[in-house]
């Protein structure tokens, strides 16, 4: 008989050992042991296993590169070409994918909409098993969204081994496990979501995924610090790690990658949610503009890029005198200690004191932006405000700025002035060094403004408003 034990387990990278450590040595994470009883099989069961895997088949052999086959079959459709470029053309058949999110986010409404795509307008088979749901709320969130067609089956298991014979039975083409929190296999004790359940049914999964070619999508719950629950190691497990984010009260869904071996992880998805279920945004720019206010002061009109996707955005500033010694700073959608340092850039290089006003900054949409090609439009954002002028409403800003107040060259210009042009914005406020590479603009309309530093782009904007 198999022999019951207790193990210790990091939360963080899946380390083991047989007592409670402080800090784990491998991942340098402290607090981060739970206990957990595992199941220790016997000498000569283990023996006996590894024997029977052995005749199982025959034994794999290396290979050269030029005797790897590689078909456009490969990759499967999943029916939204948004989605289709997040994972770089496809999903990957044998891959192993995980789709976290809040609760409520529509995890299960998109790969709903995907398998039901996938057999209804490609022929292909799929096997959706829900471990949170019946057959019957499946059916009727079924209904809000299509009709199902093709070789889509359901089945509510949460026992791996279960659902391994299943998909061996059924050989679809992809599998869908929601969520993997609620899985379980009868080769350890601990509960169904603990760190040795998750790591054990991730990777039987792996290896059906691999050994049958079939693409398996993981549901994963998140924590209450946006990360997947469970072991960290799950997610060096998988092939892909996708994160659907949005506000429960608004409609906006953006679905991006955080680790994608078959592409780039910098690509976006916008989704918007109805009661139909999730329609693909293919022009996110004109939806984050479409409320846009006209002649409000602190509005003001950049080009962030997400992967290879310029996408133009609001950026509103709100700078009020402050009724306390200590003035508040908030901000949404850009990082704070960023904003700290523009204010710091403002109050140096062009001599305003906001020290003694309240700033927040706010990006329309739900957005969130890190790269640095948004400070110039930050800070006209708070000038703005603070000056009650407003920027006029067909300029567009973009460029870094350095703690000189310099304005320095952003990358993919060209592409971000391709996108405002398009929208209808005909004068441009931009690094000086991308305005000499940007020729034939005129032609068109356009003006380019370029700048060298933030007082010269404060006195191109009061030129422009007079």
């Amino acid at each position: 008989m198999a022999k019951a034990a207790s193990r210790f387990f990091c939360k963080e990278c899946g380390y083991e050992t047989g007592k409670w450590l402080g800090q784990c040595p491998s991942c340098h994470a402290w607090n981060c042991f739970v206990e957990e009883p595992v199941q220790v099989p016997s000498s000569s069961k283990r023996a006996a296993s590894f024997s029977a895997n052995a005749l199982r088949g025959q034994r794999s052999r290396p290979v050269r590169i030029d005797e790897i086959e590689l078909l456009r079959e490969d990759r499967l459709p999943t029916g939204f070409s948004e989605l289709d470029r997040v994972l770089g053309g496809g999903i990957v058949v044998g891959s192993l994918l995980l789709l976290g999110g809040d609760p409520g986010i529509g995890k299960s409404t998109l790969l709903l909409e995907i398998v039901r795509n996938l057999c209804a307008d490609y022929g292909k088979r799929a096997l959706y098993v829900s471990g949170e749901e019946s057959l019957k709320q499946i059916k009727l969130r079924a209904q809000r969204i299509a009709e199902i067609r093709g070789e889509l089956r359901f089945l509510c298991e949460t026992n791996i081994e279960n659902i391994v014979e299943a998909i061996q039975e059924e050989k679809p083409d992809m599998v869908v496990i929601d969520s993997i929190q609620t899985m379980f296999t009868e080769l350890v004790s601990a509960a169904p979501g603990s760190v040795s359940q998750v790591r054990e049914s991730a990777a039987a999964l792996l290896r059906t995924a691999k050994e049958q070619g079939v693409a398996v999508f993981l549901v994963g719950h998140v924590t209450k610090d946006g990360s997947v629950a469970g072991p960290k190691i799950l997610e060096h497990m998988v092939d892909a790690v996708l994160y659907f984010e949005g506000e429960s009260s608004g409609s906006l869904r953006i679905l991006h990658g955080q680790k994608n071996r078959f592409g780039s992880t910098n690509e976006i998805a916008v989704f918007e949610m109805s009661a139909e279920g999730l329609r693909e945004v293919r022009n996110p720019s004109e939806l984050l503009l479409s409320g846009r206010p006209t002649g409000s002061t602190g509005s003001v009109v950049t080009c962030g890029m997400e992967g290879t996707r310029p996408l133009l955005i609001e950026i509103q500033g709100l700078a009020v005198p402050t009724s306390f010694g200590l003035p508040r700073r908030t901000a949404n959608g850009i990082d704070y200690n960023r904003m700290n340092l523009l204010l710091a850039i403002i109050e140096r290089r062009l001599g305003l004191e906001l020290s003694k006003y309240d700033a927040y900054l706010n990006i329309a949409g739900g957005l969130r932006i890190s790269e640095p090609s948004t400070d110039l439009a930050v800070i006209l954002a708070l000038i703005s405000s603070c000056r009650n002028v407003s920027v006029p409403e067909d300029v567009m800003i973009f460029g870094e700025v350095g703690l000189a107040g310099e304005v320095r060259a952003v990358s993919n210009a060209e592409q971000r002035i391709e996108e405002a042009v398009r929208l209808g914005f005909r004068r441009i406020v931009m690094p000086a060094y991308h305005a000499k590479r940007s020729p034939g603009l005129e032609k068109q309309g356009i003006t380019l403004l370029p700048v060298r530093n933030i007082r010269e782009a404060l006195a191109v904007l009061k030129r422009q408003d007079a």
